[in-house]
């Protein structure tokens, strides 16, 4: 039975208002829960972009049962990995060990404000395999000294660390991503059901391992006003990973989106009311080999009906695949 998740999306909601959600997603009887960890939102009409790390430990002491997760962190320019390894070592004390600490290679959107410049798909790649050695050494307790290509520890040591270190996942879009995935990796994340994705994760090491993927939906009683609402909202999904990685800011989305009309956004996000269409949405993650799958309710502030109908006719409807 595959495992359904529920998105904080920091996009789309205030601080105080992702805690409010995740409570209400654990009351609904979601499996896990997973935030995004951005400095900006993708789109202006999204309005919002709070530090993800704060929701984070707010959610654990509001939550009981829930499981925590970034999906996903960029170590390696916004953050240090030795700052990160910091953050998710606290994040697993503060949830009693419900955390797992998801990890990814970032987008121009995100980590240009630093200063750093944005190189190359494979150097990115480079660094996020560098930071996860990094982050592995210091969250096994050891004293830190690394002076590696991308990037220098000095006599790290972190001083409250968990009985069990938190999982850590790291998220994918083709071979060279996978191929670190498969090697670095305790899980797989993913946007997209591909079965390429899968078999190259599993052909580097990462067979039986847990997979995570992701699926943006729109419930609205009236489908009209989801629609609506995902083409304002949501429009920038359906420019590729490749395309999204590169945008430095929510004005670029807009205009390499401004050509989407709202019905071609619905061929890709399940918009109303319709249970059988968001449980198709889900199915080929899980014929792909996707153990688990988190939704994005698209619309900060349409949360409430959406995880009341959840748990009485979706979730019970989406525990049936597989």
């Amino acid at each position: 039975m595959v495992a359904i998740g529920y998105t904080m999306m920091t996009e789309q909601a205030g601080p105080r208002e992702l805690v409010e959600h995740v409570v209400g997603a654990e009351a609904a009887g979601f499996d896990f829960s997973v935030i995004s960890d951005h400095f900006f939102p993708w789109l202006d009409e999204q309005g919002h972009s709070p530090y993800a790390w704060s929701v984070l430990g707010a959610a654990a002491q509001a939550t009981e049962r829930i499981p925590l997760m970034t999906f996903v962190t960029c170590p390696t320019y916004r953050y240090h990995p030795a700052v990160v390894a910091q953050k998710a070592a606290t994040m697993q004390l503060l949830s009693q060990g419900r955390f797992r600490l998801g990890l990814g290679s970032g987008e121009n959107l995100n980590e240009h404000i630093v200063g750093a410049g944005w190189p190359s798909p494979r150097e990115r790649l480079e660094r996020l395999e560098e930071a996860v050695v990094i982050i592995r050494r210091l969250l096994a307790g050891e004293t830190v000294d690394h002076d590696g290509p991308h990037f220098r520890v000095d006599h790290a040591t972190l001083w409250d660390l968990p009985e069990q270190p938190p999982e850590i996942g790291i998220a994918v879009s083709g071979p060279r991503s996978c191929a670190v995935a498969g090697r670095q990796a305790d899980l797989l994340v993913a946007i997209e059901p591909k079965q390429s994705l899968v078999d190259d994760f599993d052909r580097h090491g990462g067979a039986g391992k847990p997979r995570v993927g992701q699926v943006a939906i729109c419930y609205d009683p009236d489908r009209d006003a989801a629609v609506a609402r995902a083409h304002e909202q949501f429009r920038w999904s359906l420019g590729g990973w490749e395309v999204n990685a590169q945008l430095r800011g929510p004005a670029a989305f807009a205009q390499a989106t401004e050509a989407l009309d709202a019905e071609e956004v619905a061929k890709s996000i399940p918009c109303g009311a319709d249970v059988e269409e968001f449980v198709e949405a889900v199915r080929p993650y899980v014929e792909v080999g996707f153990t688990e799958v988190a939704l994005v309710q698209i619309g900060g502030g349409h949360q409430e009906a959406f995880l009341d109908w959840a748990g009485r006719e979706l979730l019970p409807a989406l525990r049936r695949l597989g």
